[in-house]
């Protein structure tokens, strides 16, 4: 986590620099704490996933872009190095597989839920999808106010304009994929 931590600092502060903006105006934009915000540059905090969904709605930015280098030509990924981002206790963890790209605007995740998870997304804007493959176990999502039951290999789209809330409510892990599309960004 530690890794994360200090890099989520250091996109923080770049993008914030190279748009020229205060801390103050980057709390004002992102709801999120001017002590918090310059605790997070300095690498002092830990940020819940709701946190930076703050920051980089606020800023217009995709979640991933906060959290990791930029990419490589060619980028082979160990999951095993891969640190998570935790809610819930440490119940759903958020690995981010493969960072946002401007060209394509996506981004893509593994999500872990835990037995008894319950994590409450916020609305991530108007022009962006949630693909979702579940891979093992049941999730279970709801989205303005319809409920969904989604067992391994199935999926489903959505317009994440609106908070949608993800639990695993049996008594085994659930693990899904996730591609995150910013239309227009």
């Amino acid at each position: 986590m530690e890794e994360v931590k200090k890099q989520l600092g250091v996109n923080l502060r770049l993008f914030r620099k190279k748009r020229g903006l205060t801390l103050d105006q980057v709390a004002e934009y992102t709801a999120v704490s001017k002590a918090m915000l310059g605790q997070i540059e300095r690498g002092e905090s830990n940020p819940t996933v709701g946190t930076i969904w703050k920051i980089a709605n606020g800023l217009k930015l995709s979640f991933s872009s906060l959290l990791t280098q930029p990419a490589q030509k060619v980028s082979l990924i160990h999951s095993a190095t891969i640190e998570p981002v935790k809610e819930d206790n440490g119940k759903y963890r958020v690995y981010p597989i493969f960072t946002f790209d401007p060209v394509r605007q996506w981004e893509y995740y593994k999500i872990e839920l835990d037995p008894g998870c319950r994590y409450v997304s916020e609305a991530h804007g108007e022009e962006v999808e949630e693909y979702i493959v579940v891979t093992e176990g049941v999730l279970h999502l709801t989205l303005n106010n319809k409920q969904y039951t989604l067992s391994a290999g199935e999926a489903i789209r959505f317009k994440a304009a609106n908070t949608h809330v993800y639990k695993n409510t049996t008594d085994s892990i659930a693990i899904c994929q996730m591609i995150i599309h910013y239309q227009n960004a």
